[in-house]
Protein backbone atom coordinates (compact mmCIF):
# COMPACT_ATOMS: atom_id res chain seq x y z
CA UNK A 1 0.00 0.00 0.00
CA UNK A 2 2.53 2.64 1.17
CA UNK A 3 6.07 2.07 -0.05
CA UNK A 4 8.79 1.33 2.48
CA UNK A 5 10.73 4.56 1.87
CA UNK A 6 7.65 6.69 2.60
CA UNK A 7 6.93 4.71 5.75
CA UNK A 8 10.50 5.11 7.03
CA UNK A 9 10.57 8.83 6.17
CA UNK A 10 7.34 9.30 8.11
CA UNK A 11 8.72 7.58 11.21
CA UNK A 12 7.28 4.06 10.93
CA UNK A 13 8.91 1.22 12.84
CA UNK A 14 8.94 -2.47 11.93
CA UNK A 15 7.59 -4.66 14.73
CA UNK A 16 7.71 -8.44 15.03
CA UNK A 17 4.71 -10.44 16.21
CA UNK A 18 4.62 -14.12 17.11
CA UNK A 19 1.92 -16.43 15.77
CA UNK A 20 -1.26 -15.90 17.83
CA UNK A 21 -0.11 -12.54 19.21
CA UNK A 22 -2.59 -9.67 19.12
CA UNK A 23 -1.61 -6.39 17.46
CA UNK A 24 -4.72 -4.78 18.91
CA UNK A 25 -7.96 -5.98 20.46
CA UNK A 26 -11.63 -5.20 19.98
CA UNK A 27 -12.60 -2.11 21.98
CA UNK A 28 -9.11 -0.61 22.12
CA UNK A 29 -8.28 2.89 20.88
CA UNK A 30 -6.70 3.22 17.43
CA UNK A 31 -3.25 4.78 17.74
CA UNK A 32 -1.33 3.37 14.74
CA UNK A 33 -1.50 2.62 11.04
CA UNK A 34 -0.56 -1.02 10.38
CA UNK A 35 0.84 -2.56 7.18
CA UNK A 36 2.10 -6.12 6.78
CA UNK A 37 5.74 -6.35 5.73
CA UNK A 38 5.97 -10.12 6.05
CA UNK A 39 3.57 -12.81 7.28
CA UNK A 40 -0.21 -12.85 7.69
CA UNK A 41 -2.60 -11.04 10.01
CA UNK A 42 -6.31 -11.65 10.48
CA UNK A 43 -8.98 -9.34 11.84
CA UNK A 44 -11.52 -11.32 13.82
CA UNK A 45 -14.22 -11.39 16.46
CA UNK A 46 -15.26 -14.12 18.90
CA UNK A 47 -18.88 -14.67 19.92
CA UNK A 48 -19.99 -15.56 23.46
CA UNK A 49 -19.43 -19.27 22.79
CA UNK A 50 -15.88 -18.55 21.61
CA UNK A 51 -16.58 -19.18 17.91
CA UNK A 52 -14.34 -17.10 15.69
CA UNK A 53 -15.54 -14.99 12.78
CA UNK A 54 -12.76 -13.72 10.50
CA UNK A 55 -13.39 -10.25 9.06
CA UNK A 56 -10.38 -10.38 6.73
CA UNK A 57 -6.90 -11.77 6.17
CA UNK A 58 -4.03 -9.43 5.28
CA UNK A 59 -0.72 -10.37 3.69
CA UNK A 60 2.44 -8.62 2.44
CA UNK A 61 1.97 -4.88 1.74
CA UNK A 62 -1.70 -4.95 2.81
CA UNK A 63 -2.87 -2.52 5.49
CA UNK A 64 -5.66 -3.06 8.01
CA UNK A 65 -7.56 -1.34 10.80
CA UNK A 66 -7.68 2.15 9.24
CA UNK A 67 -11.36 3.22 9.69
CA UNK A 68 -10.97 4.03 13.43
CA UNK A 69 -8.02 6.29 12.57
CA UNK A 70 -10.30 8.45 10.42
CA UNK A 71 -13.50 8.41 12.47
CA UNK A 72 -12.24 8.19 16.09
CA UNK A 73 -14.10 5.07 17.19
CA UNK A 74 -12.67 2.03 18.96
CA UNK A 75 -11.58 -1.06 17.06
CA UNK A 76 -14.62 -3.24 16.21
CA UNK A 77 -12.40 -6.35 15.90
CA UNK A 78 -9.08 -7.88 16.94
CA UNK A 79 -5.94 -8.08 14.81
CA UNK A 80 -4.02 -11.31 15.35
CA UNK A 81 -0.89 -12.72 13.70
CA UNK A 82 -1.68 -15.99 11.88
CA UNK A 83 2.03 -16.78 11.51
CA UNK A 84 5.17 -15.05 12.82
CA UNK A 85 4.94 -11.65 11.12
CA UNK A 86 6.64 -8.29 10.69
CA UNK A 87 4.33 -5.28 10.55
CA UNK A 88 4.99 -1.60 9.91
CA UNK A 89 3.54 0.60 12.62
CA UNK A 90 3.09 4.36 12.09
CA UNK A 91 1.57 6.66 14.74
CA UNK A 92 -1.86 8.02 13.81
CA UNK A 93 -0.79 11.69 13.62
CA UNK A 94 2.13 10.88 11.31
CA UNK A 95 -0.09 8.67 9.14
CA UNK A 96 -2.68 11.43 8.69
CA UNK A 97 0.09 13.91 7.88
CA UNK A 98 1.51 11.49 5.29
CA UNK A 99 -1.90 11.31 3.60
CA UNK A 100 -2.29 15.11 3.59
CA UNK A 101 1.11 15.53 1.96
CA UNK A 102 0.61 12.72 -0.60
CA UNK A 103 -2.73 12.96 -2.47
CA UNK A 104 -1.88 9.90 -4.59
CA UNK A 105 -1.55 7.72 -1.47
CA UNK A 106 -4.71 9.29 -0.04
CA UNK A 107 -6.59 8.39 -3.23
CA UNK A 108 -5.32 4.79 -2.99
CA UNK A 109 -6.72 4.57 0.54
CA UNK A 110 -10.09 5.91 -0.53
CA UNK A 111 -10.26 3.25 -3.25
CA UNK A 112 -9.15 0.49 -0.87
CA UNK A 113 -11.70 1.47 1.78
CA UNK A 114 -14.47 1.62 -0.84
CA UNK A 115 -13.59 -1.91 -2.02
CA UNK A 116 -13.65 -3.18 1.58
CA UNK A 117 -17.07 -1.62 2.14
CA UNK A 118 -18.29 -3.31 -1.03
CA UNK A 119 -16.90 -6.66 0.17
CA UNK A 120 -18.59 -6.26 3.57
CA UNK A 121 -21.94 -5.42 1.96
CA UNK A 122 -21.70 -8.45 -0.34
CA UNK A 123 -20.69 -10.80 2.49
CA UNK A 124 -23.48 -9.64 4.81
CA UNK A 125 -25.96 -10.39 2.05
CA UNK A 126 -24.32 -13.75 1.26
CA UNK A 127 -24.12 -14.94 4.86
CA UNK A 128 -27.73 -14.08 5.62
CA UNK A 129 -29.37 -15.49 2.48
CA UNK A 130 -27.23 -17.75 0.32
CA UNK A 131 -26.45 -21.47 0.29
CA UNK A 132 -23.05 -22.64 1.60
CA UNK A 133 -21.66 -23.47 -1.86
CA UNK A 134 -22.53 -20.01 -3.14
CA UNK A 135 -20.93 -18.34 -0.09
CA UNK A 136 -17.71 -20.29 -0.58
CA UNK A 137 -17.48 -19.43 -4.27
CA UNK A 138 -18.04 -15.74 -3.51
CA UNK A 139 -15.26 -15.62 -0.94
CA UNK A 140 -12.87 -17.56 -3.19
CA UNK A 141 -13.63 -15.26 -6.12
CA UNK A 142 -13.02 -12.23 -3.91
CA UNK A 143 -9.59 -13.54 -2.85
CA UNK A 144 -8.77 -14.54 -6.43
CA UNK A 145 -9.65 -11.07 -7.73
CA UNK A 146 -7.60 -9.37 -4.99
CA UNK A 147 -4.61 -11.73 -5.07
CA UNK A 148 -1.08 -10.53 -5.69
CA UNK A 149 0.03 -10.50 -9.34
CA UNK A 150 1.70 -13.80 -10.17
CA UNK A 151 -0.29 -15.84 -7.64
CA UNK A 152 -2.72 -17.02 -10.31
CA UNK A 153 -1.38 -19.33 -12.96
CA UNK A 154 -3.28 -19.50 -16.27
CA UNK A 155 -6.23 -17.92 -14.46
CA UNK A 156 -6.22 -20.65 -11.79
CA UNK A 157 -6.07 -19.43 -8.20
CA UNK A 158 -4.48 -21.59 -5.48
CA UNK A 159 -6.45 -21.12 -2.26
CA UNK A 160 -4.06 -20.68 0.65
CA UNK A 161 -6.87 -20.59 3.22
CA UNK A 162 -7.50 -23.60 5.44
CA UNK A 163 -10.95 -25.20 5.61
CA UNK A 164 -11.27 -23.71 9.11
CA UNK A 165 -10.43 -20.21 7.86
CA UNK A 166 -13.02 -20.56 5.08
CA UNK A 167 -15.57 -21.56 7.73
CA UNK A 168 -14.64 -18.57 9.90
CA UNK A 169 -14.87 -16.19 6.92
CA UNK A 170 -18.28 -17.44 5.77
CA UNK A 171 -19.99 -18.18 9.08
CA UNK A 172 -20.23 -21.89 8.24
CA UNK A 173 -19.19 -24.99 10.16
CA UNK A 174 -15.94 -26.57 8.97
CA UNK A 175 -17.80 -29.83 8.17
CA UNK A 176 -20.17 -27.86 5.90
CA UNK A 177 -17.20 -26.24 4.14
CA UNK A 178 -15.61 -29.66 3.49
CA UNK A 179 -18.88 -31.11 2.10
CA UNK A 180 -19.51 -28.00 -0.02
CA UNK A 181 -16.00 -28.04 -1.49
CA UNK A 182 -16.49 -31.68 -2.53
CA UNK A 183 -19.81 -30.79 -4.19
CA UNK A 184 -18.23 -27.80 -5.95
CA UNK A 185 -15.46 -30.04 -7.23
CA UNK A 186 -18.05 -32.49 -8.62
CA UNK A 187 -19.75 -29.57 -10.39
CA UNK A 188 -16.44 -28.46 -11.91
CA UNK A 189 -16.43 -25.09 -10.09
CA UNK A 190 -13.04 -25.83 -8.51
CA UNK A 191 -10.57 -28.69 -8.22
CA UNK A 192 -8.43 -30.23 -5.50
CA UNK A 193 -4.81 -31.30 -5.95
CA UNK A 194 -2.62 -32.53 -3.09
CA UNK A 195 -5.36 -31.42 -0.64
CA UNK A 196 -5.13 -27.83 -1.95
CA UNK A 197 -8.17 -26.12 -3.47
CA UNK A 198 -7.87 -24.35 -6.84
CA UNK A 199 -10.46 -22.00 -8.37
Amino acid sequence: MINQASLLNSGAILKKYKRGEFLFQEGSIARYYYQVHQGEVKMNNYNQEGKEYIQGIFTKEKSFGEPPLFADFKYPANAEAIVDSEVWQLPKEKFLKLLEENPDIHHKFTSTLALRLYYKAIMVSEISTQEPEHRILRILDYFKKNSEPGTTESNTYKVELTRQQLADLTGLRVETVIRSIKKLEQKGELFIKDRKVYR
